[in-house]
């Protein structure tokens, strides 16, 4: 895996560009330790950090076509690179190297920004015309590599990370607070803005052209279901297991040795033991002290079964709370989610052996993880026999109950249609908690009117698919591959996904909802394809999720006093309610409320904050 920068001079002088690119280069050494490079000319500039994992002594980058007109930076792997690098040849294209990088090179040359629709993997570039004074850059069609650009005033530049544009002296930092009100509700911004202002994510699936201070951006692929009622679950299972054997061979190729991120659940099981197949693997799981919030015991299980080595590594919460200034500052913008401390702790596990990971993110969205797909098939017979008006009256006296009270979800939700209350898994402050805890309050939109677009283009289909659609586009973009990127690059591993490939996207998009969720499972047929290779205990496992001891540690002195000093500071003074955010913590400490997902939204906004705007984009020890 590895890192680039790019910009737009700004200078005349080439020894500066040159200084300039390389600063920005430096913030992200983290990404590719093993080789450095840069591109300068009148025009542009571009800098790359390689992580070497294939063609170790070849694919250095920067890299040229043939008469060195245009030049590549590329963050990702093309799985099917060797096939495309076959094609390439036989139409008279010279390769100078073994990488995979390079098909992407000739590849436009070749075939123009339409060649990206032919790549199979996860990918983020940028190619520069010298002659065009042009550059063209795409993103994997997940989301699974990051892309970001900076645009103000004619002034560019193109990042893998954002903490990188803090060394360019061209850069005007500052906060958008106008998207604060998001990050409350969602824990990310559900669109492509970002918490910097005039910094953007380029959305996956997406190219762009640039030039002249303009820049143009274009769909190359959008998702769509295309149900095949045709088949039984039976026949899906065996077409999910024959896709996702090829799926697993194409993402272990590699010069490195591979290794696995192992749990307690059926997804990251089903990975490991393919990989076991053709591989002596080694595994890697943590857990914590807290012995009832471990998953290690059913991962070390399932290893000792299925005899495979496995790492290990149990987390304190010392260790917990003095990793979250780096987890933040490596995430580049706020993101509470719990499980991304641990898998900071998991991926420095396994970076202490192996280069690269296969993991099991992905598989929840497409295949029907989550248990509030089953929400539809739960409220099917409340609406059909109660009256719209009743439910209404309903959810708003459920509205006024404390949270946490039985039955006070069922009631609110039950009162809506699917696109009024879903847009991710579930809100941290909903619409009218998070007017209370700004200080000063900012005016924003209704969370729903964020969903709107992609329930719109999926508008025929089940409630069941229209949720796991917005899910696939907005929550496993913007949240799940984000911890996953930031959180394996922190330590220079480079992380797969095997269920975020172009072939079992296609089989998952064709799935009826009915073998992915019913009122009492969950990824059905996926569950059935993964019980003909591990054992029943790990296929029938219901989701954990990442299970993290904060809810208790949050009431201990030590951690109540250090979360409370960050709410009485400077910071939470400028951007939050300080009477309404310490009330938070007190009554979660009391054991009024479970205010734990709330406190952790705030509490990781202020470290955030501290460091890329107290620290000027250091990370706080």
């Amino acid at each position: 895996m590895c890192g680039f920068v790019g910009m737009f001079n700004k200078n005349a002088d080439a020894g500066e560009n040159r200084d300039i690119i390389k600063a920005m280069a430096d913030k992200i050494a983290h990404r590719g330790p093993d080789q450095d490079d840069y591109y300068v000319d009148d025009t542009f500039s571009m800098g790359f950090r390689r992580l070497s994992i294939i063609d170790l002594e070849g694919g250095s980058q920067p890299i040229y076509n043939e008469d060195n007109t245009k030049v590549l930076v590329f963050n990702g792997e093309i799985y099917n690179y060797q096939e495309l690098r076959e094609d390439l040849i036989a139409k008279g294209h010279e390769f100078r190297t073994g990488a995979d990088s390079e098909v992407l090179i000739h590849g436009y040359e070749e075939y123009g920004k339409d060649f990206t629709k032919k790549l199979r993997g996860m990918f983020a570039y940028m190619i520069w015309d010298s002659v065009e004074k042009t550059l063209f850059g795409a993103r994997d069609i997940f989301g699974i590599k990051p892309f970001f650009y900076y645009s103000k005033d004619g002034d560019m530049m193109f990042v893998s990370e954002i903490k990188s544009l803090t060394a360019n002296p061209n850069f005007e930092k500052e906060l958008n607070r106008d998207r604060i009100p998001e990050y409350l509700c969602f824990e990310f911004i559900p669109t492509n803005e970002t918490l910097f202002k005039n910094v953007y994510k380029m959305p996956p699936g997406h190219y762009f052209t640039a030039k002249d201070g303009q820049i143009e951006i274009e769909p190359y692929y959008i998702m769509k279901y295309d149900i095949d009622d045709s088949k039984s679950l039976e026949e899906w299972e065996d077409i999910i297991a024959e896709t996702f054997h090829g799926s697993i061979k194409a993402h272990s190729i590699a010069d490195v040795e591979v290794g696995g991120f192992l749990s307690s659940g059926v997804d990251s099981s089903y990975v490991v033991k393919e990989i076991s197949k053709n591989h002596n693997l080694k595994t890697f799981s943590v857990g914590f002290v807290e012995e009832k919030y471990s998953e290690l015991k059913y991962a070390e299980d399932f290893a000792e079964t299925i005899g495979v080595d496995i790492f290990t590594k149990k987390i304190s919460a010392d260790e917990y709370f003095d990793a979250v200034p780096y987890v933040q500052y490596y995430m580049d913008e706020p993101l509470p989610n719990p499980s991304a401390v641990a898998l900071y702790f998991l991926a420095q596990k396994a970076a202490e052996q192996v280069k690269v990971v296969l993991s099991g993110e992905g598989a929840d969205e497409l295949f029907g993880g989550y248990y509030y797909y089953q929400d539809p098939l739960a409220f099917e017979e409340y609406q059909r026999k109660v009256p719209k008006a009743i439910r209404k009256m309903a959810a708003k006296a459920a509205g006024v109950l404390p949270q946490g009270f039985h039955g006070k979800r069922f009631l609110t939700r039950g009162a809506q249609t699917v696109d009024e209350y879903y847009i991710r898994n579930n809100y941290n402050f909903n619409y009218t908690e998070r007017d209370k805890v700004l200080n000063p309050n900012i005016p924003a939109k209704k969370p729903s009117e964020y969903s709107k677009m992609f329930f719109d283009r999926c508008a025929g289909e089940d409630d069941i698919t229209r949720m796991q659609y917005v899910d696939l586009n907005t929550w496993l973009v913007q949240d799940i591959l984000v911890k996953a990127d930031r959180m394996s690059m922190a330590h220079s591993l480079e992380l797969r996904v095997p269920f975020l490939d172009r072939e079992m996207l296609k089989v998952a998009l064709s799935i009826p909802s009915k073998h992915r969720v019913s009122k009492t499972l969950t990824k059905i047929a996926l569950r059935g394809a993964a019980r003909k290779q591990v054992p029943e205990k790990q296929a029938s496992m219901p989701k954990r999720g990442f299970p993290v001891p904060l809810n208790d540690w949050l009431k201990q002195d030590k951690f109540y006093n250090m979360v409370m000093q960050k709410f009485t500071g400077d910071v939470a003074k400028e951007f939050f309610n300080i009477d309404y955010i310490t009330e938070l913590l007190e009554n979660h400490r009391s054991g009024k409320a479970h205010n734990m997902k709330r406190i952790w939204t705030i509490y990781s906004f202020i470290v955030w904050y501290e460091n890329y705007f107290v620290r000027n984009g250091e990370v706080a020890a």
